[in-house]
């Protein structure tokens, strides 16, 4: 793989960077997915001419709102291919957690997709993206691509090795109404219909309560196989989401990269946390002196 951080700042940049680019990879046989806005798809589509016709396409908001679901999408469409992707997220109008964890996942793809033979061009309009995301072009990609050409990054940093704001952050305690349900392996169906009760309770849209308590279940199970054999659920909602939190005393992970990179067909572990990170918008895990507390939060629908 080959992960690069383009900057520009004009649509004549853009297109110079992108259009010999897919001509190239289109020549050698790769697979070319460019996800970008209308403005900019329409731009190459007019420089490419009939060759754009051989060009996969997708808008930012289909393709980034969720970036654990973008980094299964990217892991099947390169799989087995040989392929050039061009990346733009729209930065604009998202919140400071959606940003976090598009940031984070755009470093999980070095590990997700090391053994592809893709080349990734990730796109920074310089008149558009926030300075704070900007930052981590160089961090996040191992080449950087500029007027003279492809540089190695010096500020390079794995993805196991990246840290975030509010990653080492306490996580913020549960409200004083929240609900708590112990369990153990006996009880992990009866915990699923106290998981789908509470939800329904709570106004949860019944199309993801069903993603709510396949979540849930699946790291219920795996605190009961792999961890202490029991652990604390506690639910609670706010600010349009429900929030579940399982707590394990077994201990921490050692996976680096927990649910981010999808388990191979044959593993018989780590499916749980992948699962998990798909089905829900959110999911943050903390070790704290021998507890392991994964935290689940979901939408709770329209």
């Amino acid at each position: 793989m080959k992960h690069v951080a383009v900057p520009y700042d004009s649509d004549e940049c853009f297109l110079d960077l992108a259009v010999p680019r897919v001509r190239a990879a289109l020549d050698e046989g790769r697979r070319v997915l460019v996800v970008t806005g209308a403005a900019r798809l329409a731009q190459l589509r007019e420089a490419l001419g009939r060759d754009f016709e051989d060009v996969d396409s997708r808008v930012p908001a289909s393709w980034y709102d969720h970036p654990y679901r973008m980094l299964a999408a990217y892991h099947e469409y390169t799989r087995g291919r040989r392929t050039l992707v061009i990346g733009e997220p729209s930065w604009t109008g998202m919140s400071r957690r959606q940003v976090r964890e598009l940031i984070r996942c755009d470093s999980v793809i070095n590990a997700a997709l090391r053994a592809t033979a893709v080349v990734m061009l990730c796109l920074y309009d310089l008149r558009h993206v926030p300075e704070t995301v900007l930052h981590y072009g160089p961090v996040n990609h191992p080449v950087l691509l500029g007027s003279d050409g492809e540089m190695t990054s010096s500020r390079f940093v794995e993805p196991h090795e990246l840290v975030l704001h509010d990653d080492r952050a306490p996580l913020p305690e549960p409200p004083g109404d929240a609900g708590t349900f112990r369990f153990t392996a006996r009880e992990l169906k009866r915990l699923r219909q106290s998981v789908g009760d509470y939800a329904r309770a709570a106004g949860m849209d019944r199309n993801l309560i069903t993603s709510l308590v396949i979540s849930v279940s699946e790291i219920a199970a795996n605190s009961v196989e792999h961890g202490a054999g029991y652990g604390t659920i506690t639910m609670w909602t706010g600010d349009g989401e429900l929030v579940c939190e399982i707590a394990d005393p077994g201990g921490a992970l050692d996976d680096p990269l927990p649910g981010y990179i999808p388990p191979e067909p044959e593993s018989p572990r780590g499916y749980g946390l992948w699962i998990s990170r798909q089905l829900c918008d959110l999911v943050e895990l903390r070790a704290e002196d021998g507890l392991l507390r994964v935290r689940l939060h979901l939408s709770m629908g329209d």
